[in-house]
């Protein structure tokens, strides 16, 4: 793998683990049972500023499809996520993210013609069984509305991620407007869900503004841009390994900040994980050079 691959593959990789602080910082420190309102204040704030930042506005076919990239990579998935971790014990809401790649590698099969090699079906599968060994430990609770918004968040970030491949970006337009387009719509998308349903946001105490703003400038403000930028450099399906990350630090957050002991299989499950991310970075000809 090239220096310069390997340079944005780290980078890109930064941010799934930045996103694992999520369920962390969800259950802890927001307000329960405000899925819609926690979505439009870690979006639209985001997007809001990095317009002012690149002070682009999406035009022609960049309108609608802003609009689509923004509801499945933003509004969808951020409010799906928060459902599930509401919902469902975080080890069961990351085994079913997991399974992400697997979908990637399908869409991005019938959508851009890359055909998945046997080498990334396989360690897809191993990544699935490697975070169901770090996160899912002791008795295990089914819901399933939990369960159907977990599926559904690797489901729309799947088509996200393939659909923003397909599309690339205008001429003169980087990581960052598209970042900021995709916010700003997520979260416009989500404002009118959040007053029907919600409400205006609850009454804020200091530990949930100081969580909603690591979730806006960490987990969607400064992630973003860097998130794009690997996307539009790194194949899809090696991209969306990387998601699998997330559950792996937040096991490593949950054992740092609440006290959660790891057992032996959550070892070998982190250790499987990582190899699994690690493996299908490699490009089909290295794998073929190698196994030759």
């Amino acid at each position: 793998m090239p220096g310069h691959t390997i340079g944005v593959t780290a980078l890109t990789a930064a941010v799934p683990v930045g996103w694992a602080t999520t369920y962390l910082v969800t259950t802890e420190f927001l307000p329960p049972g405000h899925p819609l309102v926690s979505g439009v204040l870690r979006a639209l704030p985001a997007g809001l500023v990095l317009l002012a930042v690149t002070r682009k506005l999406p035009r022609g076919d960049w309108l609608w499809r802003s609009l689509v990239l923004g509801t499945l990579n933003i509004g969808a998935l951020f409010v799906l996520l928060f459902v599930a971790a509401y919902r469902l014990p975080g080890g069961v809401a990351a085994t079913l993210f997991a399974v992400q790649p697997l979908l990637v590698a399908g869409l991005a099969f019938a959508l851009l013609g890359e055909k998945p090699t046997r080498w990334r079906l396989g360690w897809g599968l191993a990544g699935v069984v490697g975070v169901g060994l770090i996160v899912v430990r002791g008795r295990v609770s089914f819901d399933l509305l939990g369960i159907l918004a977990g599926l559904g968040a690797a489901g729309v970030m799947a088509a996200g991620l393939v659909l923003t491949k397909r599309w690339g970006r205008p001429a003169g337009a980087g990581p960052t407007t598209i970042a900021a387009w995709q916010l700003t719509a997520g979260g416009l998308v989500l404002v009118p869900f959040a007053l029907a349903f919600e409400g205006l946001p609850p009454a804020l105490d200091a530990r949930a503004i100081g969580g909603y703003a690591w979730l806006c400038v960490v987990g969607a403000l400064l992630s973003y841009p860097i998130w794009f930028y690997g996307l539009g450099r790194l194949p899809v399906v090696a991209v969306s390994f990387l998601s699998l990350l997330s559950p792996a630090a937040a096991t490593v957050l949950g054992r740092l900040f609440l006290d959660e002991s790891l057992t032996a299989a959550q070892g070998a499950g982190f250790a499987l994980a990582l190899t699994a991310i690690a493996a299908a970075q490699l490009p089909p000809k290295a794998v073929a050079v190698k196994t030759a």
